[in-house]
């Protein structure tokens, strides 16, 4: 049987960030019920069809905010997928949170229902930057939140932080990054802020009244996470995640691997062997179709064989470890060197890009512009 990453999207939040560009919407209250039959309904349908016989490493339930729905939901959202799927033994089963849509109940019901690693959106330990950002929680809350999973169990944690916030300083940011590894966290996402379409911030930067740092203080930001982080035992084994050895999140990993995944939910992406799905994004019409008895995707795409190696290529160029060679050959029966061609050698040549008989990296001094590489690749 083959294993497969299995992604359930919860699109409700407490409030909506200014940053965020995310499919997610405020919601007051606990998480609709009717969204959540929706779910176990699509679940249904997907294991009886194109997803049956698959065996689940992975279980991420992300968001929005999935601690909106209390432990008895998510409970029975993970018996759900015992039910219609088989699991390898010790799967990694995430659930991403908010600092104030947690307690210690609903902690321990979801750590009784199996999940075995939180991952927390604090994003700043900062209450003037929290606020700058239109977070709806607060460090205190943060912290609380921290300490209310270790005693629930979680042994397994990620703290997602973000630079380049509107008038965050250097300073500022080294705080934070060291009250987090005060936390002793297992795993630290460390993301640049970018301003997305659509999103307020995007309207207040068009607008000139988005106070961001210089381009230099956020890739001094970027250079001092790297170095603090490193310090402290971690180690950085994708562009933006730095792990304790052996804590790296195996569900992302299949994503930067090009694996395949299913996605369950309003604007969930599947991506099962060469051919991705898209669901509906507005919840609404995702429960519509759903009660309906119609699948949810509404777009569909077979990948040629170039473009599925290209994607592969930019993928693994994420980690840090590189894309494998032969994977490709075996893969495709292509390899990056006549594929690319000139290209490739212009990025070896200037110091971007490293190759040996196994793998393919980017180097060090490549990791400031990667999006910029990656993009002449894709």
């Amino acid at each position: 049987m083959a294993e497969l990453g299995l992604y359930i999207h919860i699109p409700y939040c407490r409030s909506k960030c200014g940053y965020c560009s995310f499919n997610s919407a405020p919601w007051s209250g606990p998480g609709p019920e009717a969204y959540l039959d929706a779910l176990l309904s699509e679940m249904e349908r997907v294991s009886n069809g194109w997803g049956a016989g698959q065996t689940l490493s992975s279980i991420f339930i992300g968001g929005g905010t999935p601690t909106i729905y209390d432990g008895r939901a998510l409970t029975r959202l993970l018996d759900a997928c015992r039910t219609h799927f088989s699991w390898i033994d010790s799967p990694e089963i995430t659930i991403e949170t908010n600092p104030n849509t947690v307690n210690a109940a609903n902690l321990d019901a979801y750590r009784s229902a199996g999940a075995n690693r939180l991952s927390i959106g604090v994003q700043a330990l900062d209450d003037r930057l929290l606020q700058a950002i239109d977070r709806s929680h607060s460090v205190a809350q943060a912290l609380q939140a921290v300490a209310l999973a270790r005693e629930a169990g979680f042994t397994s944690l990620n703290l997602d932080l973000i630079y380049g916030l509107p008038t965050q300083t250097v300073h500022d940011w080294q705080l934070s990054l060291s009250a987090a590894l005060e936390l002793s966290p297992e795993h630290l996402s460390l993301y640049e802020l970018s301003i997305e379409p659509g999103t307020l911030f995007a309207a207040k930067q068009s607008k000139g009244t988005l106070a961001l740092p210089e381009d230099d203080s956020t890739a001094e930001m970027a250079e001092l996470g790297h170095k603090l982080l490193a310090r402290h035992g971690y180690r950085r084994y994708e562009t933006s995640n730095y792990a304790v050895p052996g804590s790296e999140c195996r569900h992302n990993l299949n994503y930067w691997r090009n694996g395949s995944y299913i996605g369950l939910g309003a604007g969930a992406v599947s991506s099962f062997d060469g051919l991705r799905l898209k669901n509906v994004d507005a919840p609404v019409e995702y429960m519509v179709r759903i009660n309906a008895g119609q699948m949810a995707f509404h777009d569909g795409e077979a990948l040629s064989l170039d473009a599925s190696f290209r994607e592969s290529v930019v993928l693994g160029l994420r980690l840090m470890a590189g894309v494998s060679l032969s994977m490709l050959q075996e893969r495709y029966a292509l390899e990056p060197q006549s594929y690319y061609g000139e290209t490739l050698k212009k990025f070896c040549s200037q110091g971007l890009i490293a190759l040996d008989e196994e793998s393919m990296w980017l180097t060090e001094k490549a990791l400031p512009v990667a999006n910029q590489i990656l993009s002449e690749l894709v």
